[in-house]
């Protein structure tokens, strides 16, 4: 027989304010099977808790229904308190008449009426709910970083150094990201190389990461605590082993090609090093570029040599032309995302003549104009004559904010990124004069509103309020037409040089969401399992998210987060056996007919195919499995399932319709499994 408990919370006010909890509680105890309920002002309080507790004791509880706030903030819990008094936690419902109730109500009267109805579709559920154990799975203590921007670097770093292997992938020939290009730091101004090279040192050292550079994950598969990774190493056709830096090879190469890393300002090699404080310090030698037509077929045959001459020049002969790629797996327990960004691309960014006139530069290019490193060496010049500019214009917004290019977000940095590039425009220019037209200032972090005051007052940048509608080319100037929206007045800015504060967006092309099983949002950014409780967790278990791989974010932010996903990873990797929610689904191999829809229509890949033998090892036929450390108790496939043979433990017909009965009225339901027996 059933002896159902229910809690209802006050929740201060937020329930009671629109709930009438005393006509919930008194409706609670006319439910069958209901044998105590009560309410109090925080239940999730710890005298709440304890009063859980001692009711499950005293009242010889079966099942607890708690009518609170979201089940994804307290489940957990109210959960936890259950399986202190005694019960097994998984016959414990939550009802949700909070957020799906009082705070969507303004009648006090629909309001109790619903949240009635949802303390009897809980009471009906929990009726029929049967223990269950959590399902454990073993843990490999290795992690996967992928992407060794600061946050690949940091996440990797705080893993490594609580005594764990990682494996750090990196698609390019060195690590650091975009922060290497950049030439100083907002708001403290230091030098992004002189805070960021020390890292990528220390990850090169380190002897618990394995550093895999120009290398990208191919294929990912397994589950959480167990996934099997396969990374391609693409051939650098440079010995890492033999390879010096010695720079001889750069001189004997007769090809250049745009420096991506300069963002292609400047022009590189095709054997090379993208930038001085690059980690590893190996050369690249680019397929794609070199004249050498050993490169070019690999499929083996007939080869002609075009150009040996980097390999004649290489002392210590560490160039290989018959280097391949190679195809190497690792199992790691967890894995971190830290795949960066891009910057918004120049068919969106058209309206200011970016790529169509050479004066007209993204955010990047201007940080590689300012760098010592950069193609003019930190002095700044113009790129289409080297000349030094004495007017410059920094438009914000180009493309952020904007539904009209795809991009609805605010893309956070580049009020600051903008700020600190006037700053040091100024710095360098001292007799410059630099114009921001911008919509609003938007300077959240510490110490970020007194930078840009700095930057207004001090530096003496002039701030206009308004859109840019066009960028047009007269003579050898630009001109920028726009408004200043606080006058009310048109305006024309004659401009030696423009910088386009572009939009930050996900890499393109990318196929990790795919293979991590991990869903965008609808800009495209990896999507977090909740904005608030989870961020930096995914819904496919084991997968963590750092940095912009999920969103804009600032250096501070994004070191932040992917400490925050290497704690996680920590968490997972310091337990013996993973324990996950034993609400998987589950099949009935004698109702199971082998048609697996419910294998096609799986979005986890959790569902495979088990053969039954008769006693002479003859095979009878093929049935549905559940990989239950893989599923994520979706229900896809008990929808899909047309013989009725798959059901999500905890969610069975019984359960469902017997809750839905309850909600809409049709008459509570009186008879449990138990009673039915």
């Amino acid at each position: 027989m059933s002896r159902v408990g229910v809690f209802v919370c006050h929740c201060g006010e937020n329930i009671a304010r629109t709930v009438d909890v005393g006509q919930v509680t008194q409706f609670a105890k006319g439910l069958p099977g209901v044998a105590i309920s009560r309410h109090y002002p925080y239940m999730c309080s710890a005298p709440g808790q304890k009063l859980v507790r001692d009711t499950i004791e005293s009242e010889g509880l079966t099942g607890v229904v708690v009518a609170a706030c979201s089940p994804q903030l307290h489940e957990p819990t109210f959960r936890g308190t259950t399986a202190q008094a005694g019960l097994n936690p998984f016959l414990c419902e939550m009802a949700n008449i909070r957020e799906q109730c009082a705070w969507v109500n303004t009648d006090a009267a629909a309001a109790t009426a619903k949240a009635c109805a949802l303390v009897a579709s809980g009471v009906e559920k929990v009726k029929r709910d049967e223990p269950l154990l959590p399902v454990r799975v073993p843990v490999t203590k290795r992690a996967l970083v992928i992407g060794a921007g600061v946050a690949g670097i940091r996440a990797a770093l705080d893993i490594a150094n609580a005594g764990y292997d990682v494996t750090l992938v990196e698609k390019n020939p060195s690590i650091g990201g975009n922060m290497s290009r950049l030439s100083e730091t907002f708001p403290t101004l230091d030098c992004s190389q002189c805070i960021l090279t020390p890292l990528m040192v220390e990850v090169s050292r380190h002897p618990r990461i394995e550093l895999l550079t120009y290398s990208e994950v191919e294929e990912v598969g397994g589950y959480v605590g167990s996934f099997k990774v396969t990374i391609k190493r693409k051939a650098r056709f440079v010995l890492e082993d033999l390879c010096t830096g010695c720079d001889d090879c750069v001189a004997a190469c007769p090809v250049t090609v745009p420096n991506e890393f300069d963002m292609g300002l400047a022009w590189r090699k095709a054997i090379y090093i993208p930038f001085p404080q690059a980690v590893p310090a190996i050369y690249t030698l680019d397929a794609d570029a070199c004249v050498n037509s050993r490169l070019a077929s690999p499929g083996g045959g007939y080869r002609v040599l075009a150009c040996e001459r980097c390999a004649q020049a290489c002392g210590p002969a560490a160039i290989d032309y018959d280097m391949r790629d190679e195809i190497i797996e690792r199992e790691v327990g967890a894995i971190v995302v830290a795949t960066g960004y891009e910057l918004l691309g120049a068919d969106r960014a058209a309206d200011y003549g970016y790529h169509r006139y050479p004066d007209v530069v993204d955010g990047l290019e201007f940080e590689r104009l300012l760098s010592a490193s950069g193609p003019t060496l930190g002095e700044l010049r113009r790129p289409s004559d080297g000349k030094v500019p004495k007017d410059i214009v920094f438009i914000q917004c180009v493309g952020s904010r904007d539904p009209r290019h795809g991009v609805p977000y605010c893309s956070r940095i580049c009020c600051m990124v903008t700020a600190k590039q006037a700053l040091l425009y100024r710095h360098k220019v001292p007799d410059g004069r630099a114009t921001v037209f911008y919509i609003d200032i938007r300077a959240a972090g510490k110490g970020y509103e007194e930078f840009v005051s700095r930057v207004m007052e001090e530096e003496h940048v002039l701030y206009v309020r308004g859109r840019v509608s066009r960028v047009t080319q007269h003579a050898d100037r630009l001109r920028v037409y726009g408004a200043d929206t606080l006058s009310g007045q048109p305006l024309v800015v004659e401009a030696d040089l423009v910088v386009l504060a572009t939009a930050l967006v996900p890499p393109a092309g990318s196929e990790l969401p795919r293979m991590l099983r991990v869903p965008t949002d609808a800009n495209g950014f990896l999507a977090e399992a909740h904005p608030k409780l989870r961020p930096v967790e995914t819904l496919s278990a084991g997968v963590f998210l750092a940095g912009t791989a999920q969103a804009p974010k600032d250096i501070p932010d994004t070191v932040a987060q992917a400490s925050a996903a290497a704690s996680k990873v920590l968490e997972l990797l310091s337990r013996p056996l993973h324990e996950r929610e034993p609400t998987v689904a589950s099949v009935n191999e004698a109702a199971c007919v082998g048609c697996f829809e419910c294998e096609r229509v799986c979005p986890y890949g959790a569902i495979g195919r088990r053969e039954i033998r008769d006693r002479q090892g003859n095979l009878v036929r093929l049935v549905a499995e559940v990989n239950e450390a893989l599923c994520e108790g979706c229900g896809a496939c008990t929808a899909a399932c047309r013989v009725r043979a798959v059901d999500v433990l905890g969610f069975d017909d019984e359960q469902v319709f017997a809750q839905i009965g309850a909600v809409m009225g049709a008459g509570v339901v009186t008879e449990s499994r138990e009673e039915a027996q």
